[in-house]
């Protein structure tokens, strides 16, 4: 176990590497000047220019990709200029590690940023992937557990129209009556409250609608899911012939329906868990939360290229993790894959 978890640390970094790479020469290496985009519309030549040297934009594109990577790893100046740091310390930006570089239009590093969006995102979609499990996969194995009647007609058909409904309007359907109509979670309290500020129940309540919106899709897409899965499982031979040796009816669904059905499942679940930014965006844009998704808007609205890089990267570190937590959980459900 130890070496195939190995393995797969090795092969999350190259790929994180490979990602690095495609993302920085994507924005960086294209016919746009970068530097053009650091200002107002009001910008002169003189300040693009100054802008250029600052952010080290004037550098061949083999040095600026080197000098992003040294910034996960050691402090990162703007602008990199010794004698400045010295004579004048307070004109220097100084980007501690890990540096994803530094927005000259928000006059900010780009991991401030991160780390002050971070929070929100990551309390709302933990608590969604939560959510859609529990729910989910519960419901998915109710419904395959009384296959045929009214309690699988109803989950599934409910699932159905949870599942054909957009993010954006289960959203606005829950802010609307839940908030405005009916006042169960006020207005003034929906939203991302730190732990520290207001107490961990203010926290929960802040976060319950935008991750339930989130929630909804992906629990109603769990239950047909996991139903289809148990049914295929449950009518294997294997399940057969525990019972018919008198195994206890739960053991046989917990010990051997279960699990067998557990590997499809985390794999999908692995999946969607690092996709959830998208879905992230949709929600904080409707409760109107200072999250990833907000800042990865704003930051293309205004073509500030660093903080888009910045989410991008950020997006598919916690993809690549996801993954990676899947293919451990992999050899833990299935030690033949361990092989593999």
């Amino acid at each position: 176990m130890f070496f195939y978890i190995i393995r797969r640390l090795i092969s999350a970094v190259a790929m994180l590497f490979v990602i690095t790479l495609a993302t920085y020469l994507l924005f960086f290496a294209s016919p746009i000047d970068p530097a053009s985009l650091t200002c107002s519309k009001n910008c002169t030549p003189a300040v693009i220019e100054g802008n250029r040297v600052k952010l080290g934009y004037d550098k061949p594109i083999p040095v600026q990709y080197a000098n992003f990577l040294k910034g996960f790893v050691t402090t990162r100046y703007f602008p990199d200029d010794p004698e400045l740091r010295k004579t004048n310390p307070q004109a220097v930006f100084v980007c501690d590690a890990p540096c994803l570089g530094y927005s000259a239009l928000r006059t900010q590093g780009v991991t401030d940023m991160v780390k002050t969006a971070a929070p929100a995102t990551a309390s709302i979609a933990i608590a969604a992937f939560v959510m859609w499990i529990v729910f989910g996969v519960g419901f998915g194995i109710i419904a395959a557990l009384k296959r045929g009647r009214w309690q699988d007609r109803l989950l599934v058909g409910v699932s159905l129209v949870g599942y054909s409904l957009p993010t954006f309007f289960i959203g606005t359907l829950l802010y609307v009556f839940v908030s405005v109509q009916w006042g169960i979670i006020p207005i003034s309290n929906v939203g991302y409250f730190p732990i520290g500020d207001n107490g961990p129940i203010a926290w929960a309540v802040g976060i319950t609608l935008p991750a339930l919106t989130l929630a909804a899709v992906y629990a109603a897409s769990y239950v047909r899911l996991t139903r289809a899965y148990m049914l295929e499982t449950l009518s294997e031979d294997y399940i057969r012939t525990a019972r018919a040796k008198g195994v206890k009816e739960r053991t046989v669904i917990r010990r051997h329906g279960l699990r067998a059905a557990l590997t499809p499942i985390v794999t999908a679940a692995g999946l969607d868990l690092g996709g959830l930014l998208g879905g992230a965006i949709i929600s904080e844009q409707v409760f109107n939360i200072q999250g990833l998704g907000k800042m990865a808007i704003v930051a293309i609205q205004q073509t500030d290229l660093p903080s888009t890089v910045g989410v991008v990267l950020v997006a598919a570190f916690f993809i690549v993790i996801a993954n990676l937590i899947v293919d451990v959980l992999y050899g833990v459900i299935d030690p033949r894959v361990r092989l593999a």
